[in-house]
Parts: C-alpha cells; structure tokens; sequence
C-alpha cells in the first residue's frame, strides 16, 4: 500500500524542521514529487474549491488590474484568476514548483516566479489590486505565522482585495496539540490579517466536502 501523502510531507518536514529551516521542506516535497517519489497533498489538479466558489460569486473583472497568488504550487489556483483577467504574478519559495507550473501550463499568461513570502520584492509592497493566499501561511510553523501575514497584507494595493483560505481550528485548541504542518489557523488568527486599513467584509466557516470534521476559512479583505 502507498503511504499516505499526508505522512510522507509531515515527514519531510519535520526533517526540515529539525535542521532550522522552517521554508525548506517544501522544495524537498516538490522535488520529490517530480521524481515520482511522493505526491503533494494540496495539489488537486484544479483550482481550490473556495476559490472557484468566490469568483462565481464575486464575478471580479481583472481588466487593467494587477493579481498575485501567494505559494503558488503548480499553478491551478492562478490560472483560475488570469483566467478572470488580471495581469497576474504567481510565486513560490519552491523552484520546482514553479518549475512544474509553467510545464502544466505551457501557453499561460501568468507570470510565475521564484520568491519568499517571508522576503517579498520590494516592488511588490501594496503593488496588486487581487492578493489570494490559499494555505501558505498555516503551512508555517506558529511562530512564523504573524510575520507572514504582515508580509501578506503589505502585498495588497489601496482599493484592493484580499482573499485568504485556510483550515480552521478552534481558538481553545492549544498549540502544543498540533502536529502540523499543517498549522490550521484560529479565528483569532483571521482576524489578525485586519490592519487600520485593511478590513474584514466577509468571514465564512465550512466543512470540508471530503471530510465534514475539518472546517476552512474563507475570508476577504478590503483595503481602503
């Protein structure tokens, strides 16, 4: 029997972890997965689920407008968004995975780079209208998490929108319960994004399709 992806990236992590390099693992679980040796557990071959709900919903019109999707994986996510005509850039800390994004989509219009969310270029801070952060910041350790999402918030240009997705957890659940990664956020944690001027306009909590016990996130952001 296969081993579950689930283990196999916790495994990988943890021997990251245990060298001090909280960002590295996910390199190694890229890497890995090119080789045919291991499967990325997030990447679902389609744009997540809530992401796709929201912009059903949202309807949002790129045109003329500037997109950046955070821990881009293997690029479903912003495909979906490009797609809805943002001039959109994707990132990851993982060459690999970039690497794989731009091989499963040849012909895109993304521009898929390279790059630390803890070290962001400077040209990005508050450079895009659409910032969508889907799973990146809960698969840091807890004490990455607040300056990860500073960075995150700093990406959002004046006028624009933030959209975070993220597994959810009760705020009573100690810390030291979890075994991540993943580390799912709190409410407290969401509501941590918020900032003087970027506000909280909408806050939805649902169950997992494929497991009703696991909650998630979707949250959306408007900076003034």
């Amino acid at each position: 029997m296969a081993e579950d992806p689930d283990v196999v990236s916790r495994r990988i992590a943890r021997e990251s972890l245990d060298r001090d390099d909280p960002t590295g693992w996910f390199e190694n679980l890229y890497a890995a997965a090119a080789e045919g040796s291991a499967v990325v557990p997030w990447d679902r071959g389609t744009a997540h689920q809530l992401l796709t709900e929201w912009v059903d919903e949202s309807q949002p019109d790129g045109a003329g407008k500037t997109a950046l999707v955070v821990g881009a994986g293997t690029g479903w996510d912003a495909e979906l968004i490009v797609d809805r005509g943002f001039e959109t850039t994707a990132f990851d800390i993982s060459p690999t995975a970039v690497e794989t994004a731009q091989r499963n989509h040849p012909d895109s219009d993304v521009h898929y780079v390279v790059a630390d969310l803890l070290d962001p270029p400077a040209e990005w801070h508050r450079a895009f209208d659409l910032v969508v952060e889907i799973y990146t910041v809960q698969a840091l350790p807890i004490s990455l998490q607040p300056a990860a999402i500073k960075q995150v918030t700093e990406l959002v240009a004046s006028g624009g929108t933030l959209l975070v997705i993220a597994a959810a957890r009760p705020d009573d659940r100690p810390d030291a319960d979890l075994q991540g990664p993943p580390w799912p956020l709190t409410r407290a944690t969401i509501q941590s994004f918020t900032t003087p001027e970027l506000h909280l306009i909408q806050l939805d909590r649902s169950p997992s399709p494929a497991d009703p016990a696991i909650h998630r996130w979707r949250a959306e952001y408007l900076r003034d």
